[in-house]
């Protein structure tokens, strides 16, 4: 037998590809206001202010509330993410690489929506302060105490977000442990970690800030943050016959504001702190 004959060996291939871990797009889109399908380079969202119920005296006038009505912009900014798939590359391949530059693609667009909204909490002046600790029971129910302070109903549409180590230490609170599995809730969460606790919904986030060993974490309610999108996360591919490759295409146009400070608490926290045994 020829001593060459490993050089005819076929190598073969799992069609399944691995993927670089990576967030699969957005886990904040559905958590804030949003407006899609948005004309023009900005959009405009209302904000009312609060009502309140005066005396009227016989035969005397109808008090007035005079709720205050104001406005707050967004600007939409566009987005791509694009490369290319030589067609030749294709055939020496058994995986659909089109398919995973078009997955790659959009996970990364979908991030970038959550990277406009935490742009747009960390805007916030109402902050629970690190001191040199984590995650604790006792910052929670700080920053809980600070939207109840501020009539930020609480009807279900409180969102938290966390980092990992945060999440960590929230496992080691028992009543968090005990509470609700909010994917059940909402669709949009299947497959992730998240809980219902204290009529919050709570879900955990790699991309948060982090300053100096300072990660920042954020309680809000669904209205204080608005998201307007002219255009979704879509995926075109082209064939470019001077490259003789397809060209793989995302395109996003959205932007973020935040609409009422008041609907939002910062949560500082020590990104290093010890985890309970």
């Amino acid at each position: 037998m020829s001593t060459s004959i490993t050089n005819a060996f076929i190598a073969q291939y799992v069609a399944d590809v691995h993927e670089a871990y990576q967030q699969r797009g957005s886990k904040l889109r559905n958590t804030v206001r949003l407006k899609t399908n948005v004309n023009g380079a900005t959009a405009v969202f209302q904000k009312n202010g609060k009502g309140a119920a005066g005396k009227k005296t016989r035969h005397g006038n109808v008090p007035l509330m005079n709720v205050a009505h104001s406005t707050v912009t967004a600007t939409l900014e566009d987005w791509y993410g694009a490369d290319y798939v030589d067609k030749l590359d294709e055939l020496k391949t058994n995986t659909d690489e089109r398919l995973v530059v078009a997955n790659a693609g959009a996970y990364a667009l979908g991030r970038k929506i959550d990277e406009l909204i935490m742009a747009r909490l960390d805007q916030t002046a109402n902050i629970v302060a690190e001191a040199a600790t984590g995650l604790t029971k006792a910052k929670i129910l700080e920053a809980f105490a600070q939207l109840n302070s501020r009539d930020v109903p609480d009807d279900a549409n409180r969102f938290a977000v966390v980092g990992a180590h945060q999440w960590n230490e929230l496992l080691d609170i028992s009543e968090f442990k005990s509470a609700d599995f909010a994917g059940d809730k909402y669709p949009w969460l299947k497959g992730t970690e998240s809980r219902t606790w204290l009529g919050i919904t709570w879900m955990f986030h790699t991309g948060l800030p982090l300053v100096a060993g300072t990660r920042k974490c954020f309680l809000y309610h669904r209205n204080a943050i608005g998201l307007a999108e002219g255009q979704e996360v879509k995926v075109f591919t082209d064939w470019v016959p001077e490259k003789a490759a397809h060209l793989v295409d995302h395109l996003l146009s959205a932007g973020a504001v935040l609409i009422d400070e008041d609907g939002v608490v910062e949560i500082d926290c020590d990104d290093d702190a010890t985890l309970a045994a």
